[in-house]
């Protein structure tokens, strides 16, 4: 088990190892290839003679994926107006978010509305008020993690779609290489941070249970993890980090448990090539109608 207490998603450690993670993984590159493919059709039945459309973006981080799927939306519909509302519960990644915004003159005429706290937070907040904006398209990439209940917050933004809106959950691939890691130590890795690891093989049973019309599209990805297996490496302690969330993976397992992980990360998680150690780290885009 973790000798340490581990962090929460916002805080600046955390916000450090997921730049650092994004430099090595490749990751958004893949989701946004994926995106430029997928999203055209999903928009087109969206913004068809629409006067108006509005975006929710939940756990939206430094915004460069945002920025991305703004921008195509405005080139698909230029004179349509367009809103986005952005929640996200790290300061300093919306402090980013901001900053990439200012130099992407494209979206000026975007009026944006900030929410800088937690999910929780802000579906308590509507719920409060007693009166909730409607969205045609809502995003949730990599956050799903970090909720408290993640069939509870799936029905939540679901009933702020639009009729003919979409709400698209973007997560770790069932049976890929996060899904088998996490599942392996639950015990050992579920804390502070991630209270109960899910994949989309949860999105979906619930999707299912619930009757809702869905689409999922597997987003390819891997990154070379061949460092991790050095202890040396400064690299290998940053990816093994943030993988396992722990603030010093040598340090905050036991030798069995650290032996353990490092054998599943290689003989169960990853695939070998020209002698390099490459992680499945593929996700599941899932796109749920209204």
């Amino acid at each position: 088990m973790a000798a340490e207490k581990k962090w929460t998603c916002y805080d600046g450690k955390c916000v450090q190892n997921f730049q650092f993670y994004l430099e090595h993984s490749g990751e958004h590159e893949a989701i946004v290839q994926s995106l430029n493919s997928l999203l055209p059709g999903e928009f087109k039945q969206i913004g068809t003679g629409s006067t108006g459309l509005d975006v929710l973006g939940v756990g939206s981080g430094g915004g460069q994926i945002d920025v991305q799927m703004l921008s195509l939306l405005r080139s698909m519909f230029p004179d349509v107006p367009v809103t986005a509302d952005v929640v996200e519960g790290s300061d300093e990644l919306t402090q980013n978010f901001k900053a990439l915004l200012a130099k992407t003159s494209s979206l000026e005429k975007i009026n944006f509305t900030w929410y800088n706290t937690t999910s929780e937070n802000y579906e308590k907040q509507v719920k409060e008020k007693g009166e909730a904006k409607r969205f045609d398209f809502i995003h949730m990439i990599q956050m799903m993690y970090y909720v408290d209940n993640l069939e509870e917050t799936v029905k939540f933004y679901h009933s702020l779609l639009k009729k003919n809106g979409r709400l698209m959950i973007i997560i770790e691939t069932a049976n890929g290489g996060w899904d088998t890691l996490w599942s392996t130590f639950h015990k050992e890795l579920c804390g502070d941070s991630i209270k109960e690891y899910c994949s989309s093989k949860t999105v979906i049973a619930f999707l299912k249970n619930q009757g809702l019309k869905y689409e999922e599209h597997l987003i390819h990805n891997t990154f070379d993890i061949t460092e991790c297996f050095d202890p040396s490496s400064a690299k290998g302690e940053r990816l093994l980090d943030f993988m396992t969330i722990s603030h010093h993976f040598h340090q905050s397992f036991t030798p069995d448990v650290r032996a353990a992980m490092l054998e599943l990360l290689r003989n169960q998680c990853s695939t070998e090539e020209d002698g390099r150690v490459l992680f499945n780290s593929c996700l599941s885009c899932i796109f749920v109608r209204s």
